[in-house]
């Protein structure tokens, strides 16, 4: 007997989904807006998050308002260290979005995450197949990194070596001392993949303290003069590189 092969549409969606990726909203706060009843497809109110629908055919609107899809956009930041990579926070602490308080733009979302103590280059979209590729391809990542002694050049190589930390097997794809003094230093480090705070758990395995840790490129797309908190939508020569 042959098994029946439903047809599959790029377009269809879970109603959660689909209010995400058109721009609106967060699939958590999707969820939350269609459990309250403020959700309607084609004039019906609907109250599943997994009902099915078609972003190019159905009419989606919340509180009256049609959901459309919006341009994409692509923003690098400046993230600076205190800031959590969050829309909300439970804690209430301050989030990355602070540094858009005073813009009126569209749902945005972070590409990955930096630690609250990191600093640096932090992409934001609302494009999430461009999210997807940046975060499941091996794109070279730089930092510079202020650690608390100045490694012999063994322990570079150990450091590209890598080891076993907890669970997770890390190291550098590439590591050099870029300036130092009496008994501090600055590393560049480059990583093309990026586990739970990658950098500072194997530096403390080699018993290096990081003092200050910064993302300076992503690919091709450097941070630049670009200040603190400060954001720039990005060219699209430079989305087309990465």
């Amino acid at each position: 007997m042959k098994t029946k092969i439903k047809n599959f549409d790029k377009n269809t969606f879970s109603l959660t989904r689909a209010i995400s990726k058109l721009g609106f909203a967060s699939r958590t706060n999707a969820e939350k807006l269609i459990i309250d009843g403020v959700v309607f497809v084609d004039g019906k109110k609907v109250t599943n998050p997994k009902h099915r629908v078609n972003i190019k055919k159905n009419i989606i609107t919340i509180n009256k308002q049609i959901i459309e899809e919006p341009s994409k956009i692509y923003i690098i930041l400046n993230k600076p260290k205190g800031l959590i990579t969050t829309l909300k926070d439970e804690k209430n602490r301050d989030t990355v979005f602070k540094c858009f308080e005073n813009f009126q733009l569209p749902y945005i979302f972070p590409v990955g995450r930096l630690d609250k103590a990191t600093e640096g280059l932090l992409f934001f979209t609302n494009d999430t197949k461009w999210s997807d590729k940046i975060q499941s391809s091996k794109i070279d990542k730089v930092y510079h990194v202020k650690i608390d002694s100045i490694p012999e050049e063994n322990s570079l190589e150990l450091l590209k070596i890598g080891k076993m930390c907890d669970k997770d097997y890390l190291k550098f794809k590439d590591v050099k001392i870029l300036r130092k003094g009496k008994k501090r230093c600055w590393l560049e480090i480059v990583l093309d993949e990026g586990k739970y705070r990658h950098i500072r758990r194997l530096l403390n395995e080699f018993n290096f303290e990081v003092l200050q840790l910064i993302r300076v490129s992503i690919g091709s797309i450097k941070l630049g003069d670009l200040k603190k908190g400060n954001w720039r939508f990005l060219e699209q020569s430079e989305i087309d590189s990465i």
